[in-house]
């Protein structure tokens, strides 16, 4: 076997860990005094598109969408891009069936509403996940 070989696989891996994009998962989050402990995807999927409203305690939800990472949210989530997102809340607003989810700017904006709010759930990226909040469920985003 030559003496360059390892070297060789070596470079090779270091390469493509360098060039492939690296993804965390993204969380979807309540506050810590919640008595919800999860929600299924389904749920997830209903509440942040506006066809369910209520978290599995029945209390009113109030989705809040990031706006830093609205769009890898709803890729991971229900597998669109801003422009249908934006279209399907558009048809709902202009039919008086729906309203999107509350925005905010940045994650601290989210955090103030979640831990002030038993009822708003927000997502974050997993690798920025605040202390005092409590993950309901988490979405991977598919390559």
């Amino acid at each position: 076997m030559p003496r360059f070989m390892p070297l060789t696989c070596l470079a090779t891996a270091a390469v493509l860990m360098i060039s492939t994009p690296v993804r965390a998962d993204i969380a979807i989050v309540i506050n810590e005094a919640s008595p919800v402990h999860q929600i299924s995807h389904g749920e997830a999927v209903n509440i942040f598109m506006g066809r369910y409203r209520r978290l599995p305690d029945n209390s009113v939800a109030l989705p809040i969408d990031q706006g830093p990472l609205k769009a890898r949210f709803y890729k991971a989530l229900v597998k669109k891009d801003m422009a249908e997102i934006n279209s399907y809340w558009a048809r709902l607003v202009f039919s008086g069936r729906a309203s999107p989810p509350q925005q905010t700017d940045t994650l601290k904006d989210l955090v103030d509403i979640v831990t002030h709010n038993n009822n708003a759930l927000g997502y974050v990226d997993v690798a920025e996940m605040p202390s005092n909040m409590r993950v309901l469920l988490t979405i991977s985003e598919s390559p």
